[in-house]
């Protein structure tokens, strides 16, 4: 629906003047950063992130998005040396153009640090978070495409070849879709699975796979498996605050995994420096059983737990030991469970427990503490402190966010409001560029279009709805579609008296997309139920939207049929869509292959059926009952539903007639009967009262055959 494209050049409009310092302390353009200063802070970071070559030097995970980064980055450096050049030589720039560069500077922040957490995360950890990362590496290139959207380089003095460039990377990063390279989705598969295994003290570990992920990982030596431990660790502390404990007893399995898998994939550990043999085949395809618990932090050159230390219900180390009744000790979490789901005797003995009650073990707890020590093991009390510590870190941390969040929130404020200063008192070229940068503001967020709402633009773009010109007719009414989906905007827009210049727009639009535009707009406004009666009581509204339905493409069509829809809901509209020639042309759009919009034509016919106007027009266009009968097979879910209502709906009116129609066609039967067998409740209730109401008419007096 909203598929924005460039303005043309045009002159540079004029300029108001830009927000100034109030008493209550706004930030000011004045307040960022100077023009000079970000620039080069801007080249300096593109030439940081081009010189990167490998997002690791350990693994090589996410090659083609950090490939794709830097690429993107070495695009933009000769736009930055252009400008550099250009401000040495005093040419200043436009306040709305330091505010999009420095959006660039904080993407482009943002990508240096994803490929230096890359670079020092751990791989196996890595490996596990494929998928979060990916995601940060397609929000980077979705907002650096947002941030070009808005970047107005008629009004920068670079060179054409640069201007070209920038333009070319513009369409790259638009395209940019989410990758996640096949091969490495199933090595974190594999090592997933692995893990699984692992949590199971009854399963068996396959080392043959696992030294296969650490190979392709990187992880070929002691020393590396010793470094990938430390960098586990590390990574404990940075997630027990934000990851949770989730987190943290993944990278607990992880460091325990590589302890265990160590003195098994290599034979013996004389140099820590070179890389040792690995077993055998035969040795490492054995399947061999691993007995390190998952809360091992560290290597041990003795991984036995001691039967005594173990939870007889979960064979785990305990970490809070009980004695019940019987006098055995088990872990409180595990005996708990046992205990909460029905059972009252002692696991270990069978012997029924003569009460209930949980004694703490401090003597078996103080010596499974003292193992742990000894063993490098990370006690339930030290995993706590750590947490503690990285909570604190991750508080600060915290409040750094929340303050670049508010100066990102006044940036946009003061963004939004000098836009609206551009339609309020610019040239008409400088109307139409600032209702294409709103437009793309408003795509970009919920909070964007509170803010645009606050900074006043609703009745300028209104003003821009009679506009002459074709692109800030179409700029302005989409501006209002996106800000119509928050719904206090969609009050705002109809006390505004939007409602006439929308109409508008949506009958005599100069380009189809501002007409599509503008009954998007409808549907979303007519979502509350008292814009329902606004703006169905409007004729010339209804009268749009049914020429839309049969001019439009398949977007405006759906958009048209989902708002009449919508106003139909309300009773007294149905009588009024019906008049405005409505069933006509949605009996047509259902006979048509191409329309693309079947299921929102079955979602209207079925409202309309409800009344008696909506039934009369239906049945005189009796030929749907065959197109009806046909959706019975081969419509989607919702499809077949509504098309079971809308026959009801002609039975009930019709009569014998409308039975013996339906009984001459041989599918109708079979179809209701697979309907009553396999279709959803809803359509099995309608299907299964519209054979009774067929049963019934062969067994009336009036043969129905």
């Amino acid at each position: 629906m909203d598929q924005p494209t460039p303005p043309p050049k045009s002159p540079t409009p004029p300029q108001p003047p830009p927000p100034s310092r109030s008493s209550t302390g706004a930030v000011t353009l004045s307040g960022l950063l100077p023009p000079a200063s970000l620039i080069d802070s801007l080249f300096l970071t593109c030439s940081d992130l081009s010189s990167l070559s490998s997002p690791s030097p350990v693994h090589s995970l996410h090659t083609r998005n950090t490939a794709a980064a830097i690429h993107r980055s070495r695009l933009l450096s000769s736009l930055f040396e252009d400008l550099s050049d250009s401000t040495s030589s005093s040419v200043s720039l436009t306040p709305s153009s330091i505010l999009c560069l420095t959006e660039l500077h904080s993407i482009l922040c943002r990508t240096k640090s994803l490929l230096n957490d890359l670079a020092a995360t751990s791989a196996l950890w890595s490996l596990l978070q494929l998928q979060s990362t990916a995601k940060r590496f397609h929000s980077c290139a979705r907002d650096l495409a947002s941030a070009l959207d808005i970047l107005p380089l008629t009004l920068l003095s670079i060179s054409p070849d640069v201007h070209e460039q920038v333009a070319l990377l513009h369409r790259q990063a638009k395209r940019a879709a989410l990758f996640i390279d096949p091969r490495e989705l199933r090595l974190r598969d594999d090592l997933v699975a692995i893990m699984a295994q692992k949590r199971n003290e009854r399963a068996f570990i396959d080392f043959k796979k696992l030294d296969h992920i650490m190979r392709v990982l990187g992880l070929k030596s002691t020393t590396a498996y010793k470094e990938e431990i430390d960098r586990l660790e590390f990574e404990i502390i940075k997630q027990a605050g934000t990851g949770g404990f989730v987190a943290v007893s993944h990278i607990a399995n992880l460091i325990s995994l590589i302890s265990c898998s160590k003195p098994i994939i290599f034979q013996s550990s004389k140099s820590d420096q070179t890389p040792l043999q690995p077993l055998p085949s035969r040795d490492l395809s054995r399947s061999v059983s691993c007995p390190v618990s998952s809360t091992t932090l560290s290597s041990s050159t003795s991984f036995i737990i001691p039967d005594e230390f173990r939870c007889p219900i979960t064979l785990d180390l305990m970490r809070d030991p009980v004695i019940v009744a019987s006098g055995h000790s088990y872990d409180r979490i595990a005996i708990s469970r046992w205990i909460n789901s029905g059972h009252h005797t002692c696991p270990k003995s069978g012997n029924k427990l003569i009460h209930m009650a949980l004694i703490p073990n401090y003597a078996l707890k103080s010596l499974i503490e003292q193992w742990c020590k000894e063993h490098n093991f990370l006690t339930p009390s030290l995993l706590q402190r750590s947490t503690s510590e990285a909570a604190d870190s991750v508080s600060t941390v915290a409040k750094d966010h929340i303050s670049e969040l508010r100066a990102a929130m006044e940036a946009v404020r003061m963004t939004a409001e000098f836009l609206v200063g551009k339609i309020a008192t610019g040239s008409s070229a400088a109307q139409r560029q600032a209702a294409y940068e709103l437009r793309l503001l408003a795509k970009t967020g919920m909070d964007n279009c509170r803010i645009i709402v606050e900074a006043g633009a609703i009745p300028f773009l209104i003003t821009l709805l009679v506009s002459t010109d074709a692109q800030t007719q179409e700029n302005a009414v989409t501006v209002l579609l996106n800000l119509s989906i928050f719904d206090k905007n969609k009050i705002l827009i109809m006390s505004s008296g939007a409602i006439d210049a929308i109409i508008r727009v949506l009958i005599g639009g100069k380009a189809m997309e501002a007409r599509e535009n503008a009954a998007a707009t409808l549907f979303s406004l007519s979502i509350l139920d008292e814009c329902k009666l606004a703006i169905g009581g409007r004729e010339d509204a209804v009268a749009g939207l049914v020429g839309l339905l049969r001019e439009g493409t398949t977007t405006g069509k759906r958009d048209a049929a989902m708002a009449l829809f919508n106003l139909a809901v309300y009773g007294p509209n149905k009588v009024r869509v019906v008049k405005a020639g409505v069933v006509k042309v949605l009996v047509d759009l259902l006979m048509d292959d191409e329309a693309g919009v079947t299921d929102d034509v079955l979602a209207v016919l079925a409202l309309l059926i409800g009344c008696e106007e909506g039934i009369r027009e239906i049945r005189e266009n009796m030929v749907v009952e065959g197109v009806l009968v046909e959706l019975l097979r081969f419509g989607s879910e919702k499809g077949k539903e509504n098309s079971i209502v809308v026959l009801l709906g002609l039975f009930k009116d019709g009569g014998e007639e409308m039975g013996r129609r339906l009984l001459m066609n041989p599918r109708s039967v079979s179809s209701l009967q697979g309907l009553v067998a396999t279709g959803s409740p809803r359509a099995k209730r309608k299907a299964d009262a519209l054979l009774r109401l067929l049963n019934r008419c062969l067994q009336s007096n009036f043969a129905c055959v």
